[in-house]
């Protein structure tokens, strides 16, 4: 009994966190019309970094890793990823910037089949198949006017997937909230590489959204800031949430309502800024979120069976 309240509470968890997610992601656009992506993770990080350590002082975590290259690395990839999914939400509508994110299962399991060896079985690539499927029909993207906008959130989706490798192969057994906070550091250093390259090497910007990945720094940022405090205490209580979904309910299991921010971020953005979702787009989220309860499904008989092999 108190095995299934924690389900059902890790369950309600993951999807606020999603809400929270899908309604703050959706102001990135309001920001990117005055300031540039690396004030934004600059400024976004040393607004969140206090509030991580609260994380910490509540007994959610340390904050020093236990292995400083591995946690590196997978900062470095998440980073990348976030990068990538951040500009997108600056040129597309939200339902396409997550729609490319969430091609990172279909890369794990390419990865784990291709590099690590490890065996895909067949409802597998079913999952796999209906996915991209999925994501075809939210992208739709134009072959005869390709746009290589289209593929930044899929990039994002490639570097989250290989960072999610990383972290089931090598991350299993540090503190979350370290790992949080070295990816807002890496971020935030980020930020900061980024607009000292871009004050040494200017570059003729658009203005508006369109030049939200090469503006350097902009002061004052009085427009800016209410968005960018926002994505920070969003980003944090999102996280906290999630954090604890996982600690409470099987990961196999609670990963699967991650699936929910397809749902609550177009949502949103229809009824906030009259973003029209399709038919077409509302079959493809679907479809995403079918093959990841699948995916989510086969992980957990998979768990299932192994429990069953070790008390045999």
């Amino acid at each position: 009994m108190e095995q299934e309240r924690s389900t059902v509470l890790a369950s309600l968890l993951m999807v606020a966190a999603m809400a929270i997610i899908g309604v703050i992601d959706n102001f990135v656009i309001r920001l990117a019309e005055t300031i540039g992506l690396w004030q934004f993770h600059l400024c976004r990080a040393m607004l969140m970094l206090p509030l991580i350590a609260c994380l910490s002082l509540l007994g959610l975590g340390g904050l020093r890793p236990r292995r400083y290259g591995v946690v590196a690395l997978r900062s470095v990839l998440i980073t990348l990823a976030m990068l990538f999914y951040f500009s997108a939400l600056a040129l597309m509508p939200i339902a396409q910037a997550l729609a490319g994110l969430f091609t990172s299962p279909i890369f794990v399991l390419l990865i784990s089949a291709l590099f690590l060896k490890q065996h895909i079985g067949p409802w597998r690539i079913v999952a796999v198949l209906l996915g991209f499927a999925g994501i075809l029909c939210v992208l739709q993207p134009d072959l005869q006017a390709f746009d290589v906008k289209t593929l930044l959130p899929v990039a994002g989706g490639f570097f989250y997937a290989l960072s999610a490798v990383v972290t089931r192969t090598h991350c299993a057994n540090e503190s979350t909230v370290a790992l949080l906070a070295a990816m807002v550091v890496t971020l935030g250093l980020a930020g900061g590489v980024g607009l000292i390259w871009l004050a040494l090497a200017p570059v003729s910007v658009p203005v508006g959204p369109d030049g939200f990945a090469m503006r350097g720094w902009v002061w004052p940022i009085q427009q800016a800031l209410p968005w960018v405090v926002v994505q920070a205490v969003g980003s944090t209580i999102a996280v906290f949430m999630l954090i604890k979904a996982y600690q409470l309910g099987e990961p196999s299991y609670v990963a699967v309502f991650e699936y929910s921010v397809m749902i609550f971020g177009p949502l949103f953005a229809w009824v906030a800024f009259g973003q029209v979702v399709g038919v077409m787009q509302i079959i493809g989220i679907g479809m995403i979120a079918t093959a990841g309860a699948l995916l989510g499904w086969r992980e957990r008989q998979a768990l299932s069976g192994q429990r069953a092999l070790r008390r045999g």
